[in-house]
């Protein structure tokens, strides 16, 4: 087999005889799981390498965070209507269901509206909040503020947006705590989850924008559109954004399903229902003779979509280093401890040996690379529109969460410059990240790394089974 590269040492501190050994086990005969390694496509990096760097070190931590009371309150609106068709039909499933907060649940701080990026800037914020919503930026208001007021709005409305955010002053946006409302399978499939899919993939084909979605409900149809979903994908000729896009896309997509088959309802009686890996499920979605050999590729792109999503947290720090920012609840002394470990979780992630290079996006002809980057974005905007159709409301809720976050990854991997440009003390007008974005970010990253971590205890599972 290929050896780990010598960054197998770095990010695990064992040797690669060590890793291997663990990896492989005692003389366990391999399984098809166990052939999804080696070397992913347009980067330098390979599967060995990030299993070990986030099984060992980054998950555990990652998991930790995210019970924080910041990271675990995420306002979101789930009676949004689909912006695509009228089919306004919702699931009956009793496990489809979320359970919002009451208010008097969410730190007062959270509640509060300190949902901009520190508590150092909420009373200039407000300020400026309050002269947005009167309309203004008038003479009464100091230089400053009306500064800020231009700039909030330039980051409000601006074109670096990968996603259609919610609107958290809407009446009928709701906090939900994502730990009481977790994501796995919820009984939701057939013809409305394939609508939802069917949709999402046609934003690969970068079709002419005259053209309505869904243009069919039927398989043949969207096999034409995107052929190779099923297929060994003809790659060939295709440029390495698009290339990018859809890999990003499979990888959530793949993320999803090996959620659904980790958590699945294994047992329903009036006294216990009890949650764990389905085998079966996970094999029908990924096994590479059920899939006729996609199954595997989907996994890899899974690898593709983290290596994204960890490029732009090793990117972010500067913004969250800053001795002014907090991730403000009102519990100070919580409030300290948490931004040491969310600074430990990005120092950790800079120093991962094998970065993907967003500098091979975009680049050549600037003229065609800006038309492409923004073709790019709308249409990743467009699948974040499409969260609002999906009948299951915990799978809408988890879908949106997780779109947004790699929607804020994809806008801090193409917003380098202003980051590097962050001051180390006072606001950063330039570039910006709400609280929902830094919410929705680490928690769609919490995601994709439990989903390399669940798929070690698959490869166990079947190994075992042999």
């Amino acid at each position: 087999p290929k050896p780990f590269h010598d960054s197998m040492l770095a990010v695990t501190g064992l040797t690669w005889l060590e890793a291997s050994w663990s990896k492989s086990g005692k003389g366990e005969k391999r399984t098809w799981l166990d052939r999804v390694t080696g070397h992913l496509d347009d980067c330098t990096c390979d599967v060995e390498t990030i299993d070990a760097f986030n099984n060992y070190k980054l998950f555990p931590r990652l998991n930790e965070l995210l019970e924080n009371d910041y990271f675990r309150y995420y306002k979101v609106n789930l009676k949004k209507p689909c912006p695509f068709w009228n089919d306004n039909s919702h699931c009956g499933i009793r496990d489809c269901a979320v359970k919002p907060c009451p208010s008097d649940e969410v730190p007062d701080g959270i509640r509060s509206g300190s949902y901009k990026y520190s508590e150092e800037a909420n009373s200039l914020a407000e300020e400026c909040e309050e002269a947005k919503r009167l309309g203004a930026v008038d003479g009464s208001l100091s230089e400053e503020t009306q500064q800020a007021v231009l700039q909030w709005t330039r980051h409000d409305d601006s074109s670096d947006s990968f996603c259609e955010a919610d609107d958290i002053y809407s009446p009928d946006a709701e906090y939900v705590d994502l730990l009481l409302n977790p994501e796995r399978y919820t009984g939701y499939k057939g013809p409305d989850a394939w609508k939802i899919w069917n949709s999402i993939y046609e934003e690969n084909c970068f079709k002419p924008h005259n053209v309505k979605r869904p243009l069919t409900s039927g398989r043949e149809k969207f096999k034409v559109c995107f052929p190779y979903l099923e297929v060994p994908i003809p790659f060939s000729g295709v440029c390495v954004e698009k290339r990018a896009f859809y890999r990003l896309i499979s990888g959530l997509h793949a993320s999803i399903n090996i959620h659904l088959s980790a958590r699945y309802l294994l047992q329903d009686t009036w006294s216990e229902k009890k949650w764990g890996p389905n085998v079966t499920e996970f094999q029908q979605r990924f096994d590479e003779v059920l899939t006729r050999g996609e199954g595997p590729r989907r996994l890899k792109n899974l690898y593709f979509l983290y290596l994204i999503e960890l490029r732009a947290l090793s990117k972010v720090l500067p913004f969250f280093d800053r001795p002014g920012f907090q991730l403000y609840t009102g519990n100070r002394s919580q409030d300290v401890e948490v931004k040491n470990l969310l600074l430990e979780i990005l120092r950790l992630a800079k120093s991962f040996p094998l970065h993907f290079d967003e500098n091979s996006l975009f680049a050549g002809n600037k003229k065609e690379a800006a038309k492409l980057k923004e073709e790019f974005r709308l249409h990743f905007k467009n699948i974040s529109k499409i969260m609002d159709c999906v009948g299951c409301f915990k799978c809408r809720l988890w879908g949106k969460l997780q779109t947004q976050g790699l929607g804020t990854a994809l806008k801090i991997l193409f917003s380098e410059n202003l980051i590097e440009k962050i001051p180390e003390s006072g606001p950063s007008y330039r570039f910006q990240l709400t609280r929902q974005e830094i919410v929705a970010l680490f928690n769609a990253f919490g995601r994709i790394s439990t989903s390399v971590r669940e798929l070690e205890n698959f490869r166990n599972i079947l190994r075992n089974m042999r």
